[in-house]
């Protein structure tokens, strides 16, 4: 398969930071897109990255991508947050499209589900929303929030490189698992 992986935002996007600015989102996300790229290529997917590392990349821009390059997946990658201050908030959620594909709803529920039992984070499940990277691509696309950057213990785990790994992981055997039922 050929799977658009893409780590939301970018690293200059104002405001996509922790509320004490320890971390800004970017650096999260790109960190797991770099990991999910490296275990799905072992798997012998063809990878293709929506970002770039030094600058910031329209969201049109990444969506005519996928849809140029016909990719069979898109996949983002987010660090969620609740506001600008620290709060209860905490979870993994997955976001579709609100007019989703049925292959969509599927791999959506196997990435949520996958994600929740390797990281042993709370379930927010599966919900939908009108988000470009979702509404304009012609292929399944899911959006995964691996967690909150507004949550004081989550925040940890967003730095953490153990974590970073597991979300990956998590993300990855969804997509094996989704292609598996194919």
């Amino acid at each position: 398969m050929k799977i658009l992986i893409d780590a939301g935002h970018g690293p200059n996007t104002p405001g996509k930071r922790s509320p004490d600015g320890k971390l800004r989102e970017f650096y999260f996300n790109s960190a797991v897109a770099e990991e999910v790229k490296k275990q799905l290529s072992l798997d012998g997917h063809l990878v293709i990255f929506s970002h770039q590392n030094d600058f910031d990349v329209p969201l049109h821009e990444r969506t005519q991508l996928a849809n140029r390059l016909k990719v069979d997946l898109f996949v983002s990658i987010h660090a969620n947050a609740a506001g600008h201050t620290f709060s209860s908030a905490n979870g993994v959620e997955t976001f579709i499209y609100h007019k989703p594909q049925e292959a969509t709803q599927r791999l959506a529920a196997m990435v949520q589900q996958s994600l929740v039992l390797i990281t042993g984070r709370k379930d927010r499940g599966v919900k939908q929303a009108d988000f470009a990277v979702l509404r304009d691509t012609h292929m399944p696309a899911i959006l995964v929030e691996c967690g909150f950057m507004t949550h004081k213990q989550e925040v940890e785990l967003l730095k953490s490189p153990l974590y970073r790994k597991r979300c990956a992981q998590g993300i990855c055997f969804g997509i094996a698992c989704f292609e598996n039922s194919l």
